[in-house]
């Protein structure tokens, strides 16, 4: 399988084929709203801002998994992304990432091989995917969006 055979649901319940992300570098993220990592929402929506014209997308999964920090509603977390962070990259339902019940795009990218596979440990754990839905670099939580930028541009500078 590869990252355009999946499907998921956004925030609002309307189903997205990731095909729709084809040619496009894309950045996938667990988020929650009551993480020290939650500031990383403005990091990542300037870095989306920045980039997006040049072919990336964000995708923001927010998962209730780790110590109860995503608690609320869908609705409740697109309220709590738009008033804090201003957040217009795509955001999906509240998933689980990990785990028997975790969402199909989260066991297809923790089933990478390598450094790219594993459970994921906590929240704001990031993988980028190329223009050909490789997922090619995984990043944990402590990394910044903005650290993020040199392996984008590759990915957007290659053919």
């Amino acid at each position: 399988m590869k990252f355009y055979d999946f499907t998921a649901k956004n925030i609002f319940g309307e189903d997205v084929s990731m095909e729709e992300y084809r040619n496009k570098v894309v950045l996938i993220v667990n988020t929650a709203s009551k993480c020290g990592y939650t500031p990383q929402y403005k990091d990542l929506e300037q870095l989306y801002r920045e980039y997006k014209d040049k072919g990336l997308e964000i995708l923001g999964f927010p998962c209730n998994q780790f110590d109860n920090q995503e608690p609320g509603t869908n609705e409740e977390v697109y309220q709590f992304c738009q008033q804090n962070y201003g957040v217009t990259f795509t955001m999906f339902e509240k998933i689980d990432v990990n785990g028997d019940n975790a969402h199909p795009i989260y066991k297809f990218l923790t089933s990478q091989p390598g450094n790219l596979g594993g459970e994921i440990k906590w929240n704001f754990t990031k993988f980028l995917t190329d223009k050909e839905g490789n997922v090619v670099k995984r990043y944990e939580s402590a990394v910044l969006p903005s650290e993020i930028k040199d392996d984008i541009n590759r990915l957007l500078n290659s053919n």
